[in-house]
Formats: C-alpha cells, structure tokens, sequence
C-alpha cells in the first residue's frame, strides 16, 4: 500500500505549517516532504534538522558531500536525485557531482576526506577510530565539524530510511538525473544538459 502523498490542505495539522515552510523557501513540496507529513514529529524534527546543518560552519558544497555520501551508502535512489542537482547547486562542479554519484574518489583532498570520514560512520555505525579521526583533521577540519558530519548523517537517516520503506515516488523536477547504486565498475552519469534547475 503506497504511503499518501499530502499537502497543506491533506496533511495531518501539525504537518501543515512545515510543508507550508517548505513550499515558500524550495518553490513545492517534495514528495519526501510529503510522505513525513503523515508523522508530523517526524517531519518538524527533519525540516528543523536541515535548517540547523544549514547553518554550520561546513560550506555548502561540504554539507553536500555529507549528504550525497549518505545517500550513495543508504543507496537512495530518491535522495542521489535531487542532491545531484543541489550540489551543483552549491557550486559543486561536475566531476565532483558525478563522483558522489558513483561513490568514487573525490579530486579535491579536502572533500575527499570528508567523504570517507562520513563514509567510515555511516558503515562502521559511528565507530571511528582515532586514525579515522585524525585524518579528518588533518584535512583542515576540526573538532566541531566532525560533530557538524553527525548532524548531517542524521539527517540523512531520517530522509533514506523514510524513503527506502515507503517507496517514495521520484519528482519530476529530477526524473532526468535517476539513478540506481552503480555496480563495481559502472557509471551513474547526468550530462551537463541533464543538471537543469526547475
């Protein structure tokens, strides 16, 4: 049974403020707005969660390496989508959009290691050694924004797990940039022309 997809009017009340929020600052509600709605704590505690990663002290294009390594390892075909288009977005420039989506070796070193340190938290559940640790900081980070990758994976969980169990239906603003977890060896490619904003 597919999960309902609501909005303002539909949505349980104490949804409808947030999706409210959501159209105003992204332009429509994504279906994944739309099926967490059906759980308003869920939903607040989500859209509060993206507003505060927001505004940590990773760049924009940082914070979308987080995000598009969780969703390569959480293998969601719903989230790769729409980040593909967010990290250009950020500023992200194409080999790198590309890379996150095969889950491939990130050029810039700085990027690089943050992808493997949220990598190794993601697939170790949190269990970081402390030469884990110490590369990332040694890549220029600190301290705080290993916390910072915390936040933002768990966001991530919120997002792939509400999507992996109710089937989520892609938007159309991104059918152009599907995906599906590349086997070894194989692409995941968006061209350029594919990268459009809505």
């Amino acid at each position: 049974m597919a999960f309902p997809l609501h909005d303002e009017t539909t949505a349980p009340e104490a949804a409808r403020a947030h999706l409210e929020a959501t159209k105003r600052s992204f332009g429509m509600i994504p279906n994944l707005e739309r099926v967490m709605a059906s759980a308003p704590a869920l939903l607040a505690t989500y859209s509060f969660g993206w507003e505060a990663f927001d505004r940590t002290s990773l760049s924009p294009v940082e914070r979308q390496v987080v995000y598009q390594t969780a969703n390569f390892e959480n293998e969601c075909n719903y989230c790769v989508p729409w980040h593909t288009l967010l990290a250009k977005q950020a500023g992200a420039d194409a080999e790198t959009v590309e890379a996150l989506r095969r889950g491939s070796r990130l050029s810039n070193p700085r990027h690089e290691a943050l992808r493997q340190f949220t990598r190794t938290l993601i697939l170790n559940r949190g269990k970081a050694s402390a030469a884990d640790l110490d590369d990332f900081l040694k890549a220029g980070f600190s301290d705080q924004q290993a916390l910072e990758v915390v936040l933002g994976i768990a966001i991530k969980t919120m997002s792939n797990f509400t999507n992996s169990i109710a089937g989520t239906p892609l938007d159309s603003q991104v059918t152009r940039l599907a995906w599906e977890k590349p086997l070894a060896g194989t692409d995941a490619h968006a061209t350029e022309r594919d990268l459009v904003e809505y």
